[in-house]
Order: C-alpha cells, then sequence, then structure tokens
C-alpha cells in the first residue's frame, strides 16, 4: 500500500497518539506537546511537496492527492499552528494550558486534512466527525468557565443535529445514485433521464449539513454562542481553518459530485450567499461583544465565498481558494490582536467599549486591528478588497450579473460594524490601558498578518492566483 498521497495525514495521526501518550505519561509535558504539535504541522506542510501530492484520485477513487486539497492543507495546518501558538499566551499556564490541547487540535486538523482530500461520501464523513468531535471538546476546553461549557454543549447538540441531516443526504444519493463515489453520483445525476426526485433530495440535505459546518444562513445559530464562549485561541481556528477547511469541502461537492446539475445547487448557494451576507452583517451592528462580533463577521465573509461558489467553474473555484486564503490571514490577524485585551490582572476582555481611544494607549495594537477590521470590510487599497473583487468578477463571468451586484451592494451594510470598532478606537476617550503583552510570538504574527494584508499584499496577486488557479484545474 503506498502511504505517499497521505504522509501529511499520517504524520498528524501518528503525531497525535504519540503526544497523548507523552501527555499521560510525562509530568509537565505542555510545553514539549505543544513545541512538538507545531513542528508536526509544519512538517506536515513539507510533507505537500512532491509529485505523491498530485497524484491525482488514488486508494481506489475515495481519495485525490491534488493540487486543490494540498492548497486548503496548507491553511489548515498554518491556522492549527497558530492556534496553538496563541494557546501559549492566553490560557493559565498552570491550570489550563494542558497537553491534551495540542492533540485535540491536532486531531481537528487531521479531520479538515481529510475533509478537503475525499471524494467519496463515506470518506467525507469520517473526515469531518473527527474535526467536529475534537472541535466539541475544544469548545467547552475551559471546564470551570460556564460559557465554555454552554459552547461545547451547544455546538454538540446541533453538530448532531447537522449530521443526522447530512447522513440523510447521504443516504438518498446512496439509494439513487449506488454508490458513494463522487464521479459515480455526477454519472446518476448526468444520466440520460435526468436527476430523479431523489437525487435532487439527497442534493438539498446534504449541502445543508455541509451548510452547519460552514455557519451559513440559515444554519448559522450555532456560530456567536460558540464563538464567545470558546477559549479565544480556539475560536482563533474555529473561524479560520475549519472555516476554510469546510468551505473547499463544499466547492470540491459541489463541482465534483454535483457538476452536472449546477443549476440545481447554484439556487441553494445563491440563496445562502445573499442571506449570509445580509444577517451576517445587520445582526452585528447591537452586538457589544467582539467575539460576537467577529462571528457575525465570519457568517458574512462565509456569504462572500458562496458567491464565488455560485460562479461554479474553474474560476470560481480559484475564487473561492483566493478568498480562503486572505480571509484566514484576516482572521488570525484579528483574533492575535483580541488576545492583547486583558486588563491590569491580566484577565481576558472582550467588550468593545475596552476598545476606548486604543489609539492612543496602544497606537500599534489599534493600528494592526484597524488594518484586519478595513481589510475584512473590503476596502481598499488593503488586500482584503481584492479577493472579494475576484468573487465578484467569477460571478459576472459566469452570467450572475445581479448576484454580483447584490453583494457588491450589501458589502456597504457590513462596512458599518468595522468602522464602529476604528471609531471607538480612534474617536472615544481612553479606557483602562491593557496589561502589558506576554510573549514576543504573538506580535510577530500580528506583524507579519499585517504585512500580508497591507498594500504591500498585492505583490501576492501573481503567486497566489496561479497556485489557486492550478489547484482549481482539477475540476
Amino acid at each position: 500500500m503506498n502511504f505517499a498521497p497521505i504522509l501529511p495525514e499520517v504524520i498528524l495521526g501518528l503525531g497525535a497518539v504519540a503526544l497523548m501518550m507523552v501527555a499521560a505519561f510525562v509530568r509537565r509535558s505542555s510545553t514539549i506537546t505543544h513545541v512538538a504539535a507545531i513542528v508536526l504541522l509544519v512538517g506536515a506542510c513539507f510533507a505537500l511537496i512532491g509529485a505523491p501530492q498530485t497524484a491525482g484520485s488514488v486508494f481506489d477513487g475515495m481519495w485525490a492527492a491534488d493540487g486543490f486539497a494540498a492548497f486548503g492543507k496548507v491553511i489548515i495546518y498554518l491556522s492549527a499552528a497558530v492556534a496553538i501558538v496563541m494557546a501559549h499566551g492566553w490560557f493559565d499556564q498552570n491550570h489550563e494550558h494542558g497537553a491534551e490541547y495540542a492533540v485535540l487540535i491536532l486531531l481537528s486538523a487531521l479531520g479538515a486534512s481529510v475533509m478537503v482530500s475525499a471524494t467519496d461520501l463515506m470518506m467525507l464523513y469520517v473526515g469531518l466527525e473527527l474535526q467536529s468531535l475534537s472541535a466539541y471538546v475544544l469548545a467547552s476546553y475551559r471546564r470551570h468557565d460556564a460559557r465554555s461549557a454552554e459552547a461545547g454543549l451547544k455546538y454538540f447538540v446541533l453538530g448532531g443535529l447537522a449530521s443526522g441531516i447530512l447522513l440523510y443526504g447521504i443516504s438518498l444519493l446512496y439509494g439513487f445514485a449506488g454508490t458513494t463515489y463522487f464521479d459515480g453520483i455526477a454519472a446518476a445525476f448526468a444520466g440520460p433521464n435526468g436527476a430523479s426526485l431523489g437525487l435532487l433530495f439527497g442534493l438539498v440535505f446534504t449541502l445543508a449539513g455541509i451548510a452547519f459546518k460552514i455557519a451559513a444562513v440559515p444554519f448559522h445559530m450555532w456560530t456567536p454562542d460558540v464563538y464567545e464562549g470558546a477559549p479565544t485561541p480556539v475560536t482563533a481556528f474555529f473561524a479560520a481553518g475549519q472555516k476554510a477547511a469546510a468551505i473547499l469541502l463544499a466547492t470540491r461537492v459541489c463541482l465534483d459530485a454535483m457538476g452536472p446539475v449546477t443549476d440545481q445547487w447554484r439556487q441553494i448557494v445563491i440563496f445562502a450567499a445573499l442571506a449570509s451576507i445580509i444577517l451576517g452583517a445587520v445582526a452585528a451592528y447591537g452586538q457589544t461583544n467582539i467575539k460576537r462580533l467577529l462571528a457575525y463577521s465570519s457568517i458574512n465573509n462565509v456569504g462572500f465565498a458562496l458567491v464565488g461558489l455560485a460562479a461554479g467553474g474553474r474560476e470560481g473555484a480559484t475564487a473561492v481558494l483566493v478568498y480562503s486564503a486572505v480571509y484566514v490571514v484576516m482572521t488570525l490577524g484579528a483574533f492575535l490582536c483580541i488576545m492583547r485585551m486583558r486588563d491590569a490582572e491580566g484577565r481576558p476582555l472582550e467588550s468593545l467599549s475596552s476598545l476606548s481611544g486604543l489609539s492612543q494607549t496602544r497606537p500599534l495594537l489599534a493600528l494592526a486591528l484597524a488594518m484586519f477590521m478595513f481589510s475584512l470590510a473590503g476596502i481598499p487599497p488593503l488586500f482584503g478588497f481584492w479577493p472579494k473583487l475576484m468573487v465578484f468578477q467569477a460571478a459576472v463571468d459566469a452570467g450572475l450579473q445581479l448576484l454580483a451586484l447584490a453583494a457588491a451592494a450589501l458589502t456597504v451594510i457590513g462596512a458599518y460594524y468595522y468602522l464602529r470598532v476604528i471609531k471607538i478606537m480612534y474617536f472615544d476617550a481612553p479606557a483602562e490601558p491593557f496589561a502589558p503583552a506576554r510573549g514576543k510570538t504573538e506580535t510577530v504574527l500580528i506583524a507579519a498578518c499585517a504585512l500580508i494584508i497591507s498594500p504591500l499584499g498585492y505583490l501576492l496577486i501573481n503567486p497566489l492566483t496561479t497556485a489557486a488557479a492550478d489547484a482549481a484545474s482539477v475540476f
């Protein structure tokens, strides 16, 4: 059996098991496991280099070792590594910074990695559940925090419901197509008699289950509570790596398994895109908690990514890949800034009012957070403008001019709450200053993310677009 196409997954899986043993038998092993987990994730990124990762369909067609999967895995692994680095400066070093945190992040990244490579419905479900089960525990990681326990319980209950919906859709597709392979399902949809009613019902339920994972409206209800209650490093990973994995999973399912019935699933995606953009913008208006605000921001940004998916084809897939990559950088940067929000006793702060006058007390932190807010809003000349332009262009080229026009107009509505954060930092009276920053690694990461989304980021357009186009060429 050739393990080369799954070498990154082998590294993460065996590494997670080994670190679990270290955590069980070695006292005070948290630092060892966290450093080792970061090394494993970086090693998994390097394992993506080479011919085995562009081998196409392997393992009897259940697994795709292609450029699309490799592109997504780089995003997932780097997001997971940043989430582990963030934990070192956020958790209580004596009580909460346990070795099991890194193991859970590795297992969740492993599940997300399987998701983006799956070309079979059962493989898809295995990866999704591995990622989800780890995420449920991560959300409730702070055992003595009522909000964290509530977040984990809500995520688990609603996630179980979504899994049931997805399994029902999978059973319908298997029953009417006679196979769980994506290419077999595509052949059934393209049959001489067209797609049967049963296949279309399977399509709807499958997309509904996936929509929960990407927090698209109307399956977004878990997102604000889970993002607020989960520890901030965990929330960052949910909003970045896991969100990107789910979006790329939806892209592969729609373009690969359901390609022959694009007109049918496009209606669902367009509705979810516009509804997510609208609700993500409007519902964020009254938020006073920065993490809840970014939860609605993630819903809003999912809507724009779905605009690219609705365009379909290689151009649409390219736009989705570029959008996902830039979105992850913006989101991680924003959450790294939130980690700096601590009172004089070192307790985390999350209210928007605590950002008042930040430009006077911490001018560089305020500048970085303002850049991330402007970029999430898609305001030029920051680099966040470019992926939005790409998804709009893809929609126009696909003949969806009204969708592109509506999404562009709704961008203005969403910009309000991003600008509100900036107004609080630069024009309100200063609040109590934050505690001095702990650790320089987070500062370096904030600077790196800010540099990427600055106007200098436009230098990355050619290499990023080329890499995304090569990855999307599998469709």
